[in-house]
């Protein structure tokens, strides 16, 4: 079983940046990929971003390229999402998720997930 639990959300103004952590507890997490997804009012679910389990490979949604940051330190067991540039549209629910790759990631299909952490973006 893994533990995952976000931190980092709150309201910020536009143009502004915001550093998202999932930290993880359970057997073994280092060795799961792991991804950020997020959910506005209204909508489904999105992939964000997603990491590999070596820390090597990221992959990230065409919104949200060159603006946003995954990364992970497997020692710590801790997941980031460095948020720049934030904008109304990235107003949601950010979940983080671990898995058994990046491409599962993709899809939305992981095995465990936090309970999420609100970004709220005015303009």
């Amino acid at each position: 079983q893994v533990h995952l639990v976000e931190s980092g959300g709150g309201l910020v103004q536009a143009g502004a940046s915001l550093r998202l952590s999932c930290a993880a507890t359970g057997r073994p997490v280092p060795s799961y990929a792991m991804g950020w997804f997020r959910q506005a009012p209204g909508k489904e679910r999105e992939f964000v971003a997603a990491i590999t389990w070596s820390g090597i490979g990221t992959h990230y949604a065409d919104s949200v390229k060159g603006r946003f940051t995954i990364s992970r330190d497997s020692a710590a067991s801790t997941m980031y999402l460095q948020m720049n540039s934030l904008t109304p549209e990235d107003t949601a629910v950010y979940y983080c998720a671990a898995g058994s790759s990046t491409t599962q990631a993709k899809r939305g299909q992981m095995d465990y997930w936090g309970k999420g952490t609100l970004v709220n973006v005015s303009s």
